[in-house]
């Protein structure tokens, strides 16, 4: 169909065509088989992005002085808290959205896990661990940042099998196809949308790498590399959830984590000046 609603001429429909051929294609499943048990790629991608993480967390910890199995301790009790932690900040910012069996609540493997909520309470558990070690508080969280980046880019790779975390309609070389069945209200005409998850796993990268560069290279405070993770991620999803689509709960008219994301961004940038003056005091 043309803007003024009558019929598409041969040459937008070739356009069309040519669009949905370059466009990112929408998953064939969401897991696959193996022997009676069904593997999420969702789940998959959780528990590969926190091998990642952890292994490289030992490193940066082993570098910096501390004993790596450490990182394991707190592994072992924040990758269950976060989990809790994220569902339950999912369940309780989108009940709607929970699916409707007794296990809704619970059905992590079908997605719904809100980063807010997991970072907040493995961050808890993560500090109370150490402290209980007589560990630097400020030096773990500084060599785990970059990690936690790392671990929540592999972890977008499971919303692209799950067909979430997607932004609006475009005609972009790099749009993403999806399934009829999970558009929003609203978009079931429009085939190819913003691939935000993947926006967002090539900032965490991007992210990740400049902190550890500037671990290495800048004398900073302790605790810096961490405020920096709060302020840079958190600024990237103000833009995110500017131009996400999907289920959300909304206030005056924007995404509710539009406005923890702003929250989230000025903490950390007033965390680190905070702590830079600190030094020169």
């Amino acid at each position: 169909m043309t803007a003024e609603g009558g019929p598409a001429t041969p040459g937008a429909a070739d356009n069309l065509d040519h669009m949905l051929l370059a466009a990112i294609p929408s998953p064939p499943t969401n897991g696959f088989h193996l022997g009676p048990l069904f593997i999420h790629f969702y789940a998959l991608s959780y528990i590969v992005g926190i091998g990642l993480a952890v292994a490289l967390g030992r490193h940066r910890w082993r570098v910096a002085g501390g004993d790596p199995a450490l990182v394991d301790d707190v592994a072992l009790w924040c990758v269950p808290a976060g989990i809790i932690g994220g569902r339950l900040y999912f369940d309780l910012t989108t009940p709607k959205y929970i699916p409707p069996h007794w296990w809704g609540p619970f059905a992590v493997w079908e997605g719904g896990l809100g980063i807010w909520g997991g970072v907040a309470l493995a961050t808890a558990v993560g500090i109370w661990r150490v402290r209980r070690a007589g560990a630097s508080v400020p030096g773990m969280m500084d060599a785990l940042a970059p990690c936690l980046l790392i671990a929540q880019a592999i972890g977008r790779i499971g919303n692209y099998f799950n067909q979430e975390l997607f932004g609006g309609p475009t005609n972009l070389p790099w749009a993403l196809k999806i399934d009829p069945g999970y558009r929003p209200p609203g978009y079931l005409q429009d085939p190819t949308f913003h691939p935000t998850f993947l926006y967002e796993l090539i900032w965490d990268l991007a992210l990740a790498a400049l902190l550890i560069w500037l671990g290495n290279r800048k004398r900073l405070q302790p605790g810096s590399l961490m405020a920096l993770y709060v302020m840079g991620y958190s600024a990237f999803r103000i833009f995110e959830e500017s131009i996400r689509v999907d289920p959300s709960q909304y206030f005056l008219g924007l995404r509710l984590n539009f406005y923890v994301a702003s929250g989230l961004a000025l903490f950390g940038l007033v965390w680190f000046i905070v702590l830079q003056r600190r030094k020169r005091d």
